[in-house]
């Protein structure tokens, strides 16, 4: 008998593919391992924070045999969770990946992403206030373009609602246009924030209710929402 993939809570032994699963998916929805000395500064920014810090809203996809394929991850308090982020996240993980000395123009990928993990408050965007949750999402590419995607997202924005939070937000490489036609076909729309170029990344937003004439049809492609603010 074939093993049925089902969506299902996070457990602490599932970090390890979740890790795998952000450096294979990180570099605009494809495998960053060829582009970074040290991929595992990628999960280190956008999957085990989450993990670590709001474990109750991170889902994985199952794949029938124990086996994280695919993950949706977030936070109901993006303000709160940046804060969090410095006091509590960074002591852990700043010695293996210091911040970046040099200018940025200079910078390697992996002191870019540095940088990025030594700012946690660049999350919080003031256009994306009305919109206080933020979630990252990522899936194997033989799990993608079965759905698999959608059924995630209904079940954190159920998390959300069960919180009382009524938007979310997603910040995206730009590039990654397969996994905006994804995000469009759930109702996602685009919100202009000052200070963020648009040639680089794009945010995105949408209520929590999880309307049902919301379409999925088709490859949803890559789901990868590579925050790079």
């Amino acid at each position: 008998m074939t093993a049925t993939a089902s969506v299902r809570p996070y457990r602490p032994a599932d970090a390890p593919a979740l890790d795998d699963i952000c450096i294979r998916t990180a570099h605009n929805g494809r495998d960053s391992r060829p582009v970074y000395a040290d991929p595992a500064v990628l999960p280190a920014i956008f999957a085990a924070p989450y993990v670590h810090l709001d474990p109750d809203l991170a889902f994985v996809l199952d794949d029938g045999q124990g086996r994280a394929v695919g993950y949706i991850l977030g936070t109901a308090d993006t303000v709160r969770f940046a804060a969090e982020f410095r006091a509590k996240w960074l002591p852990r993980v700043a010695d293996r990946y210091p911040a970046p000395q040099g200018p940025p123009g200079t910078r390697t990928p992996d002191e870019v992403m540095a940088g990025l993990l030594h700012d946690p408050e660049r999350m919080i965007v003031p256009e994306l206030a009305d919109h206080p949750a933020h979630l990252h999402i990522d899936l194997l590419p033989d799990w993608q373009g079965q759905g698999h995607g959608r059924t995630l997202m209904r079940t954190y924005w159920r998390a959300l609602r069960g919180r009382g939070v009524p938007a979310v937000h997603l910040v995206m490489a730009t590039a990654n246009t397969r996994a905006r036609a994804f995000y469009d076909r759930l109702g996602f729309h685009e919100i202009a924030a000052a200070g963020l170029d648009p040639a680089d990344v794009t945010c995105l937003g949408r209520t929590t209710q999880d309307t049902q004439d919301t379409q999925d049809t088709g490859n949803t492609g890559n789901t990868q929402d590579t925050e790079r603010t």
